[in-house]
């Protein structure tokens, strides 16, 4: 299959027809009815990560079709969202808040400033961002901890750095000259902990936590 689905049939509004069948399925199907956020939690990380597989091992027809099945588990929660008796809100506020967000967020792009690298694009970006975020009283603020410890690692060791806190590298001797070589020697730690008994994932955790601490102790300094 090549091109969009568009291309045959200009006249329908491929987005428009996939929300209106999720509100369709929502209303009619019993299984859909009974279903809340909490429930698609565990739909959205597998999704999410057939996505990652799709993009580092499989075809571009497997793409399309989980970055669909990805959309639709968004479709989905807006849909749940809508029925909200307190808060309603549906697709199109969504993706109203999505489009405000990012036209703020790109002012060299919708405004007047200017970004002729991507490092000005990120001071740009951040700015934007900061100006959003004011209400927040941490860089902790607003990190999911729900993420991989991998991935939460990375992204608590970059907010750390913004909060003066320094976390120690590997000694020289032992740093990675690539990516490849920080996975070898990922899998090798991972092997260890194995063989000790240990629990990788909880150990580092454990010591996020740890990072956390000495970030909000520096930010109350």
């Amino acid at each position: 299959m090549s091109g969009s689905a568009d291309e045959s049939r200009p006249d329908v509004d491929a987005l428009r027809a996939a929300a209106d069948t999720m509100r369709a399925v929502r209303e009619r199907c019993v299984w859909s009815q009974r279903i809340t956020h909490r429930d698609l939690v565990p739909y959205l990380i597998e999704e999410s990560h057939e996505v990652i597989d799709a993009v580092e091992s499989g075809t571009r027809d497997d793409l399309r079709e989980e970055l669909g099945d990805l959309l639709w588990q968004v479709l989905f929660h807006a849909a749940i969202a809508a029925q909200d008796p307190d808060d309603p809100f549906d697709i199109d506020d969504v993706a109203a808040t999505l489009t405000e967000k990012m036209v703020r967020r790109h002012p060299h792009v919708f405004g007047d400033e200017v970004a002729t690298t991507p490092e000005e694009v990120l001071i740009h970006w951040n700015a934007a961002k900061a100006a959003e975020k004011r209400t927040r009283r941490s860089v902790l603020d607003g990190v999911p901890r729900g993420m991989p410890a991998l991935a939460l690692a990375q992204k608590l060791v970059g907010r750390a750095a913004g909060a003066g806190v320094t976390v120690p590298q590997s000694p020289v001797a032992a740093t990675p000259a690539s990516e490849a070589e920080v996975g070898d020697a990922l899998l090798a730690l991972v092997a260890t902990a194995r063989a000790e008994g240990w629990d990788a994932e909880r150990a580092l955790r454990e010591r996020l936590r740890l990072l956390e601490d000495e970030v909000r102790g520096a930010e109350a300094d």
